[in-house]
């Protein structure tokens, strides 16, 4: 079962490209029966791993920002240990309730995205076309060239922008990439693309950032699960890559939303019932 819920981990992140990494938590609280923090650490290495696949394929067709990766990443990976810290001084019902409300909205933000961008669903089905300079007083900008000047106020933006990523993965065990995505697209104008293989590597450096933290905070964590989790999680980010090219688009992500609505839900009302 282990494989086979990391398989489904994966599918829907390579799939979406941001946001289908929020299953795993559940999967693993409620399919597996881990324990919440452990449940949180185990995520962060898996989607860790199985985004670091992704942004693998991203950088062999060079469409990875690598300057701007790194100060996402550098924030949250200051920010995850604040994340675990934040989360071993909570209570387990409530960092499932928090975490609920979590998916509530990023299913929120999916089904509204899936509505009024329909374009950006369809994140592998065409070829990405470079970037064009823009000058419409974004706060980082592309130059003549293509390439993305970070100078300061650009490179606050970005480091701001990991530092609340980082919380969130350190605390719930989450990739981020329903937030890095978004957040690169508004502060650069990024392309989908871009964005999406930006994100993926930015979401495995932040991930290993929060699974060290979670191992020196004395987190029990089951490797072997762990290990079992990630194979699963690779082989299904392989498979969604592919199937995107045919089932990526409005369609899927409101499915995802209305799966996520219903994963949700389950969570606050099973929370309510053993309080």
């Amino acid at each position: 079962m282990s494989v086979l819920f990391g398989i489904v981990v994966g599918l829907a992140l390579g799939l979406t490209g941001g946001g289908g990494s929020i299953f795993a938590v559940p999967l693993l609280i409620y399919g597996l029966d881990v324990a919440p923090h452990g449940a949180v650490a185990i995520s962060l290495g898996a989607v860790a791993i199985t985004a670091a696949f992704g942004a693998v394929e991203g950088l062999w067709r060079s469409i990875v920002e690598r300057r701007a990766a790194l100060i996402l990443a550098a924030g949250g990976m200051a920010a995850a240990p604040v994340g675990v810290m934040i989360g071993d001084r909570l209570s387990e019902a409530s960092v499932v309730a928090a975490f609920a409300a979590l998916m509530l909205c990023v299913a929120a933000r999916m089904g509204w995205r899936a509505r009024t961008a329909p374009q950006e669903s369809n994140i592998v089905r065409a070829r990405p076309a470079p970037d064009a300079a823009s000058d419409r007083g974004t706060v980082c900008r592309y130059s003549g060239d293509g390439r993305l000047r970070l100078n300061a106020p650009c490179s606050a933006a970005l480091m701001a922008a990991g530092l609340v990523v980082g919380v969130l993965s350190g605390l719930f065990g989450v990739g981020g990439g329903f937030l890095i995505v978004p957040a690169l697209m508004i502060v650069t104008e990024m392309g989908i693309h871009r964005a999406v293989a930006t994100s993926l590597a930015v979401i495995t450096l932040i991930g290993v950032s929060g699974l060290v933290s979670s191992v020196l905070a004395g987190r029990d964590i089951d490797w072997s699960l762990t290990g079992l989790f990630v194979i699963g999680g690779v082989l299904g980010m392989a498979g969604g890559r592919v199937l995107a090219r045919h089932l990526a688009g409005t369609t899927l992500q409101l499915i995802l939303a209305l799966a996520m609505v219903t994963v949700a839900v389950g969570m606050l009302v099973q929370n309510l019932l053993a309080a």
